[in-house]
């Protein structure tokens, strides 16, 4: 099946390019999540069409990402959390708590831009990517210290 890509998937392609892929994932996946549109030769000459329009949007996109991830390269973000005596976090500190640590700071971060494999368990100073568009990324530094 042939789809042109609406936005940009992971280990996929990024927008507009024309890619194919197999029927189940293409019809179970990406058509209802609207990531893709069908690629017949109407669709496909409409996405030319408006293809300046597009790339103005996502010009302003990324000039607005490089914008905060240079405001983000600088932000320490602390948690405190009850922890046994070898350090390790009796819960742990997930991307939902770096997202709303960040938003009462005044920065407004999706949580899927967050890159973060597991949850962090262990009590330390810890650096996470927040990957806020495919070419712009911002490093934050997270404490976490042990409450008693």
């Amino acid at each position: 099946m042939k789809v042109i890509l609406r936005s940009d998937v992971d280990k996929l392609g990024r927008a507009g390019e024309v890619k194919d892929v197999k029927n189940g994932f293409g019809r179970n996946y990406l058509l209802p999540n609207r990531l893709a549109l069908p690629a017949t030769p109407a669709s496909i000459k409409s996405w030319e069409k408006a293809r300046e329009k597009r790339a103005k949007l996502v010009e302003g996109r990324v000039s607005q990402s490089k914008e905060l991830a240079s405001k983000l390269a600088g932000v320490s973000l602390s948690f405190s959390r009850p922890a046994g005596a070898e350090g390790k976090l009796f819960g742990s500190v997930g991307k939902s708590d770096i997202v709303k640590s960040l938003k009462s700071c005044g920065y407004t971060v999706d949580k899927s831009a967050v890159a973060l494999d597991a949850s962090i368990k262990q009590v330390g100073d810890h650096e996470v990517e927040l990957r806020l568009m495919p070419d712009v990324s911002a490093k934050i530094k997270v404490t976490v210290t042990a409450r008693e």
